[in-house]
């Protein structure tokens, strides 16, 4: 080993070589605490002498390159490191956007949506309606009617199998946002169910959810929202689906209607049940608070959400006619819309979640079935006021979008009437269905109740139902004969239709539903958005769009579900021969 070779290794020990720290050389300088301080770097004019630098520089014996060029290089690969991150995170991004980060930004947003049905409502009984109350009431030809302020455009209504269509199709393109056939609730045209708005909103959102009608809360349009069955007379399995009796459990927070028969336990003269389960008991278990009086509804505090689930059935069937009603035994509809609005408010106060409500106008398409002028022009203005307490809550509430629409028309109505070969007159007479006091169906139902008395039968249509109920002072000996011997209650009520829409000149073309365009109303937030001519289901879209949903996740969920019922259906019959004819329907006749 030559002292060459030990001079050699004693330099390799230390590549940086140690130097005083005065010294002029241009190289790196350790401190001597080396375990305890940074390298401290001069550059000694290493920068302004660069044969000093090439010479002198450990670095550059060491690495093969300067200190500035290292330096040059750091900086570079800090910089592409940067532009690959970016462009990363760039690539990332715009995945997450069109997957799921739109809707991610929606949910972040408190929304409450409150969709409104007019069930059965067509452009013509807008115009009666408005009409009438203008005529009667003796306003400015201008005026305008709560629904009329805020027309943005109109809908088609055709199902997947008919270009008419019904309740529980024309509801299932709003819940599901899907053609599907007439008689579906909450299912696809093959008969599997598809996930709803209002499911969504509750798993997807935590949003509060109700259901507001004046119905059956069983009926076709709420048990689209909240149900899946192949055919809208599976009314039992319905309200099975509505306490949460299915995979997802309780989605509907609190619902408003009539329809208590479908929970009640059968046999049962107020029970419409084909089995003997007790939904009310059931419901009660899994939660619900359940109601069944006006002093029930009464009792109800507004502005809290205590009570919620909440499950409030007001009549065995469906609720009263507006021109029937008893307020001391029934709320009106805008009395159910107030108290729901603050009950779901309160739920939601201090939560980004908001609610989701639906309400339904649900009489106006019954009245419009029978033909029945006046039964039909006061459900319009029931809606009209429920219209306005909602309007009010989105004037306080500008995270809050309103939609209003039918699902079809019903009746083929039309505001003019020819009586006759000679060529008709240009009228119709709003006064003739003012002081009408009850709805067909109602007096229907009192002269089929009268005992089998003919006299006595012709005097009580003689004096009472024609000049006091029906306000027709005019009627002919034929007509009080035929009201008084018909004991069929669809050729009845006929007759009773017959005798108010001649006088007030007012037409029906179909004891059904029609094809016809319907208005369009909505207020709000984005409701412009809803400006021009749609397809029904685009007002499902507008809802998923405007919350942020994902129906097909819900529908993956639900799959499995039972869409039929186990024991056989309440069949719906022509002119809904049930509704008056059932005994669930007048309890106080059994």
């Amino acid at each position: 080993m030559s002292l060459l070779y030990e001079k050699d290794m004693a330099q390799a020990e230390v590549p940086y070589a140690a130097v005083p720290r005065g010294s002029t050389d241009g190289r790196v300088h350790f401190s001597d605490e080396l375990h305890e301080s940074d390298a401290d770097i001069e550059d000694n004019g290493l920068f302004e002498h660069r044969e000093t630098m090439e010479v002198a520089d450990n670095d550059t014996l060491y690495y093969g390159m300067s200190l500035g060029t290292r330096r040059r290089m750091r900086k570079g690969r800090v910089f592409w490191a940067t532009v690959v991150c970016l462009v990363v995170v760039s690539v990332v991004g715009i995945f997450w956007l069109y997957f799921d980060g739109i809707n991610w930004m929606q949910r972040s947003k408190k929304r409450n949506v409150i969709l409104m049905v007019s069930d059965g409502f067509g452009p013509a009984s807008e115009t009666m309606a408005r009409n009438f109350v203008q005529q009667v009431q003796g306003l400015p030809v201008g005026y305008q009617s709560p629904l009329d302020e805020i027309l943005v455009g109109s809908s088609r209504t055709r199902s997947s199998d008919s270009l008419v269509t019904d309740s529980a199709a024309g509801a299932t393109a709003f819940s599901c946002r899907m053609k599907s056939y007439n008689g579906a609730i909450g299912v696809d045209p093959e008969r599997a169910p598809c996930g709803t708005v209002l499911e969504a909103a509750k798993l997807q959102r935590n949003m509060a959810t109700g259901l507001v009608v004046t119905s059956r809360i069983t009926h076709a349009t709420p048990g689209a929202f909240s149900a899946h069955t192949t055919h809208r007379d599976m009314e039992d399995l319905i309200a099975e689906y509505q306490i949460g009796n299915y995979s997802l459990g309780p989605m509907v927070d609190l619902m408003f209607g009539g329809g208590r028969c479908h929970f009640e336990p059968g046999p049962h003269v107020n029970s419409c049940r084909t089995d003997a389960r007790d939904l009310l008991s059931e419901a009660r278990t899994r939660g619900f608070r359940t109601l069944e009086s006006r002093s029930d509804f009464d009792a109800l505090d507004a502005h809290s959400a205590q009570s919620l689930p909440l499950l409030g059935t007001f009549a065995p069937s469906h609720m009263d006619y507006e021109i029937d009603r008893d307020p001391a035994q029934q709320p009106s509809l805008a009395e159910m819309t107030n108290k729901a609005l603050g009950i779901l408010s309160a739920a939601t106060k201090n939560t980004n979640a908001g609610f989701f409500l639906m309400i339904e106008g649900s009489r106006i398409d019954m009245a419009a079935h029978t033909n029945d002028p006046a039964a039909h022009v006061r459900e319009i203005i029931a809606y009209w006021d429920a219209i306005s307490a909602v309007r009010a809550y989105v004037d306080a509430h500008p995270d809050t979008v309103l939609i209003s629409v039918s699902d079809h028309e019903t009746g083929g109505f039309s505001v003019a009437k020819q009586l006759g070969t000679e060529y008709p007159e240009y009228l119709w007479d709003p006064f003739a269905l003012e002081p009408v006091k009850h709805s067909i169906e109602f007096i229907s139902s009192k002269l089929l109740g009268q005992a089998a008395d003919s006299a006595k039968q012709y005097e009580f249509v003689r004096d009472t139902v024609f000049p006091k109920w029906m306000g027709i002072k005019d009627a002919t000996h034929a007509e009080i004969l035929a009201v008084a011997q018909e004991t069929d209650s669809v050729q009845l009520r006929q007759l009773l239709s017959t005798a108010i829409s001649d006088r007030a000149q007012l037409g029906w073309a179909t004891h059904g539903h029609s094809a016809v365009d319907v208005n369009l109303y909505a207020y709000g937030k984005d409701a412009h958005l809803l400006r021009g001519n749609h397809e029904n289901t685009d007002i499902g879209d507008f809802i998923v769009q405007a919350l942020g949903l994902n129906l097909e996740q819900v529908t993956s969920l639900i799959k499995n579900d039972k869409v039929v019922q186990d024991t056989p259906a309440v069949k719906q019959t022509w002119m809904g021969r049930r509704d008056l004819d059932a005994p669930e329907h007048h309890p106080h006749m059994h």
